[in-house]
């Protein structure tokens, strides 16, 4: 399923679904979507001292999705994230990373998510690629997504859910802070892990 895409032409979207039968269960998804922030994980991990790893989340953060199942390339996918929501469990390390030293939150409180195209890795895999902005700079981020299914939830919610990773160089985006360590290499890792574990509520 080629859902948060919205690059290919009218006609490739055509030729594809009409090249690929369309399973009921994906038809189906076709809607708008929320985000449910209380199920969903935006999380990452990064290496600490070279030698382990601190892993941490956004709290708050706010997401819309476009899911069309019949021609999967139409779909989209919006996130808004607040800085400030920045979570690894220790209040002091979280401080630091709101500061000038990191996400600098009193002038840049939000990172954003556009998806812009797509690519079908088989199964229930995808490559998902989109516009990540961190500090006003914006890069292209490429996520693998698994689809994991849709559910009715006990109060009557239709649910679609997605899991994925991605890798970003944290100074692509102005992220440099970091401190020499005596035995060698740095505090902070560059390379920063990313993961999301998405549940979406299909709108009225």
């Amino acid at each position: 399923m080629g859902i948060f895409n919205r690059g290919n032409s009218t006609a490739e979207a055509t030729t594809t679904a009409t090249a690929t039968p369309v399973s009921p269960e994906l038809a189906a998804l076709t809607g708008e979507y929320t985000i449910d922030p209380t199920h969903t994980t935006l999380g990452f991990t990064a290496r600490h001292a070279m030698v382990t790893n601190v892993k941490g989340q956004f709290r708050d953060f706010t997401g819309s999705l476009h899911l069309d199942g019949a021609v999967p390339s139409n779909s989209t996918a919006s996130f808004d994230v607040a800085m400030e929501s920045i979570d690894t469990g220790n209040a002091d390390r979280d401080g630091h990373l709101k500061s000038a030293d990191f996400f600098t939150i009193d002038q840049h409180p939000k990172m954003t998510f556009r998806s812009t195209s797509v690519e079908a890795l088989g199964g229930d895999d995808y490559r998902v690629t989109g516009d990540l902005t961190v500090l006003g700079t914006t890069k292209p981020l490429t996520i693998v997504l698994e689809f994991n299914g849709v559910a009715k939830d006990p109060f009557g919610n239709e649910r679609a859910g997605f899991e994925g990773k991605a890798e970003i160089l944290r100074s692509e985006y102005g992220l440099t802070w970091n401190a020499a360590l005596e035995t060698g290499g740095v505090l902070v890792s560059d390379k920063i892990k990313l993961n999301f574990d998405i549940s979406a509520i299909k709108n009225a």
